[in-house]
């Protein structure tokens, strides 16, 4: 059979995925500062586009399609053409106000109580001369005081002080401990390998063998960084960290030693197997117990904390008089962005053929981008809307009355796809009188009941058991049987291994350790 080249056409159909669709379907699944990254991106690259200011009075609507660019173009080119006439109460203007007499005039004030002029120069010299002897002119006031040669003010944040690392934090207290250049040099690197929370996690033999120094050498600088600020900085485990600052207290005697080296066993509770071991009787290992949680295990922390982002809603529920829910989009989070038609215009009149299908490629993007934009908000609104519609119980009740919830359930009810409903969940917050949440946080699983009726979320199931906990005394410990007991008797059919993975989720330990916990805190306040 002989093998040959042929061309064939055949006809079709298939999902073809844009660029401007699969740019549409990444904005949805951005959040507030990712979107906000993305669109500075898009201002840098598209000409047409300008951020919005949020000052302009034009309606809503208009700003989405570019109407209303003429009385800001205009706008732009009074305030910033070359020639341009100063306005009334323009501070660039040459008429400023300097003796007390035209100030008293123009304030309508009386100046006879106003400070005297400092030195005699001023006092001399005609106004207008005084400032431009002393630096100033009334044609480079800008309005903004200590402002530069250029027109600019000044940067401000260059003048706040910055918040040292660890890592400098310990290299200033290293060249005044260290006077020897060698030995800092070996300190330095050790400094290079603590970790943000104040421990050493590069191996000590590492590091001499790399500088070339003795292991004792190394040690000793070690230890003389494990005295520097903050206490048990430096320490290569948690028993060396909290023997530091054991020693710097003088607490760190031989029943101590034995108690830190035994920290398994403390965690564990077993505190009759470490009295028998440090030679103590209950009421100093409960002594000591108390001194071990005073400490800090994570030393370092107070200068490894990330600047705090704000959290900021991107839809907002408030309570209506007739007792429904207003549900609207967070105005400071939705993105400002107008498409400049008019710049568009000006350009495409004079370009050459080339310029002409950039300008034509950049405004279709823009526009798209428009439409896009619009298009999430009105997809988060509806989205939103439908959960507010059917957690209704739980913004008016609590926890206890949130729902089961699935994204096939507002896929059907608003007509779009689960996993567009999902993109819109992901990293959007909604503010409800009860706080601000994650949309994702009205999901959840459904537990069935005894009786066969209404089920109950998982996250209304898992606060249960949460409270019930915090309920419990040193006498009166619920284990995981008896939690289940307890919820069965309140229609919720759950199983033991279901009780003990929400119970884990939520950190809390097992009724065991919770029973030793609570009978060493029993003891410590009795005495």
């Amino acid at each position: 059979m002989a093998i040959s080249t042929k061309l064939m056409m055949r006809q079709g159909q298939a999902l073809v995925m844009t660029p401007q669709l699969l740019q549409a379907i990444k904005l949805l699944q951005f959040s507030n500062l990712e979107l906000s990254a993305f669109l500075h991106e898009e201002l840098e690259r598209n000409p047409l586009l300008e951020a919005q200011d949020g000052d302009y009075a034009d309606d809503p609507g208009d700003r989405a399609t570019g109407k209303g660019d003429d009385d800001r173009d205009h706008r732009h080119e009074a305030d910033h053409g070359a020639g341009a006439e100063p306005r009334e109460g323009d501070w660039a203007s040459d008429t400023l106000a300097v003796d007390s007499a035209t100030l008293s005039s123009d304030l309508g004030a009386d100046m006879g109580n106003a400070f005297e002029p400092e030195g005699p120069a001023v006092a001399t010299q005609a106004p207008q001369e005084a400032l431009e002897g002393a630096g100033l002119s009334a044609t480079s006031w800008n309005g903004s005081g200590g402002g530069l040669a250029d027109g600019e003010a000044p940067n401000l944040e260059a003048y706040v002080a910055a918040r040292p690392s660890l890592h400098e934090h310990l290299a200033e207290q290293l060249a005044l401990a260290c006077p020897d250049p060698r030995r800092r040099l070996i300190g330095q690197a050790i400094i290079d390998g603590v970790d943000e929370t104040g421990y050493l996690r590069e191996n000590l033999d590492d590091i001499a063998g790399r500088l070339g120094t003795e292991r004792a050498e190394s040690e000793a600088v070690l230890t003389l960084i494990q005295s520097f600020d903050p206490s048990g900085v430096g320490a290569r485990d948690l028993a060396e960290c909290l023997a530091i600052q054991l020693k710097e207290r003088d607490r760190y005697d031989p029943a101590m030693q034995i108690f830190v080296a035994n920290l398994p066993l403390v965690a564990k509770r077993e505190f009759g197997q470490l009295a028998k071991l440090c030679g103590v009787d209950a009421e100093d290992i409960a002594d000591m117990a108390a001194e071990l949680r005073s400490l800090d295990p994570k030393p370092g922390r107070a200068f490894g904390d990330s600047p705090i982002q704000p959290l900021v809603a991107d839809v907002i529920v408030r309570a209506a008089p007739d007792g429904s829910w207003l549900v609207e989009l967070n105005s400071d989070a939705l993105p400002k962005v107008l498409v400049n038609h008019n710049y568009a215009a000006k350009v495409s009149a004079g370009a050459r053929d080339a310029d002409k299908t950039f300008i034509s490629t950049c405004l279709q993007n823009a526009n798209w981008l428009t439409k896009s934009l619009e298009q999430r908000s009105r997809t988060i609104l509806k989205v939103a809307s439908e959960i507010v519609r059917l957690q209704d119980a739980f913004l008016a009740n609590g926890v206890e009355h949130l729902r089961p919830l699935n994204l096939r359930t507002i896929a059907d009810a608003i007509g779009m796809h689960e996993s567009t409903v999902s993109r819109v969940t992901s990293n959007k917050y909604m503010m409800t009188p009860r706080g601000i949440f994650e949309l994702k946080y009205f999901f959840s699983a459904s537990i069935a009941t005894t009786s066969g009726g209404e089920a109950h979320s998982a996250e209304s199931v898992r606060f249960r058991i949460k409270q019930m906990i915090d309920r419990e005394t040193a006498d009166d410990v619920l284990s995981d049987d008896a939690i289940v007991a307890r919820l069965k008797a309140a229609d919720i059919d759950i199983a033991r291994r279901t009780v003990a993975k929400y119970r884990d989720s939520l950190r809390i330990p097992s009724s065991v350790d919770r029973r030793r916990t609570k009978i060493a805190m029993a003891r410590g306040q009795a005495r």
